[in-house]
C-alpha cells in the first residue's frame, strides 16, 4: 500500500520525538531522532491499515468483486 500521510513532529521535553497521524487515529510513533521517530510512525501506520482492510475483507461472499482504484 502507497500512500502519503501527514507526520506531526514534536520535541520530547525527555529527550527524543514524538510523532503523530492525524489522518490515521491511533497512529503514533517514537524515536530518539526525527527519523526514527517518522520510521516508527510509518510501521505504525502500516499496521493500522493492514488490519483494517482485513478486518473489512473478513467474511465477504465468494462471488463479491473485488478490484482496485488509485487516488492520486
Amino acid at each position: 500500500m502507497k500512500g502519503e500521510f501527514t507526520a506531526i513532529i514534536e520535541k520530547v521535553p525527555e529527550g527524543g520525538y514524538w510523532a503523530t497521524c492525524p489522518e490515521i487515529p491511533g497512529a503514533n510513533g517514537q524515536g530518539e531522532t526525527v527519523e526514527e521517530a517518522k520510521e516508527s510512525l510509518k510501521e505504525a501506520i502500516e499496521l493500522i491499515l493492514n488490519d483494517r482492510r482485513e478486518d473489512a475483507l473478513r467474511g465477504l461472499p465468494d462471488d463479491v468483486i473485488r478490484d482496485w482504484v488509485e487516488v492520486a
